[in-house]
């Protein structure tokens, strides 16, 4: 069973940045497609990017265009988000999230999910 772990949120200032990443255990994570979305609190999840299991990226928040990247490293089992110039606005939790093969902008799709992580973006 796959299991994945988000890590890597805290506290940064607006115009810093962070890496998230997701620890995948239990199977490997080649063959999964990863998301990851946000929830700010009295808002609905929002799904940020993905990248498939070949390595294609997709973005699908403009909020977070030019900011954001999605990657994945298949040899640590390990997917990441770089957050860049973050904005107050960007405060949430950060989930990953795992679909067989191939992204799709519809969380319902995933299947496995982490437990989230906190950012908060504050001075």
């Amino acid at each position: 069973q796959l299991q994945l772990v988000e890590s890597g949120g805290g506290l940064v200032q607006p115009g810093g940045s962070l890496r998230l990443t997701c620890t995948a255990s239990g199977r490997a994570l080649s063959p999964w497609a990863i998301g990851w979305f946000r929830q700010a609190p009295g808002k609905e999840r929002e799904v940020l990017s993905c990248v498939s299991s070949a390595g294609t990226t997709l973005n699908y928040a403009d909020s977070v265009k030019d900011r954001f990247t999605i990657s994945r490293d298949n040899g640590k089992n390990e997917a990441y988000l770089q957050m860049t110039s973050p904005k107050p606005e960007d405060t949430a939790v950060y989930y990953c999230a795992a679909v067989p093969l191939f992204c799709n902008n519809d969380d319902g799709r995933f299947e496995i999910w982490g437990q989230g992580t906190q950012v908060t973006v504050s001075s």
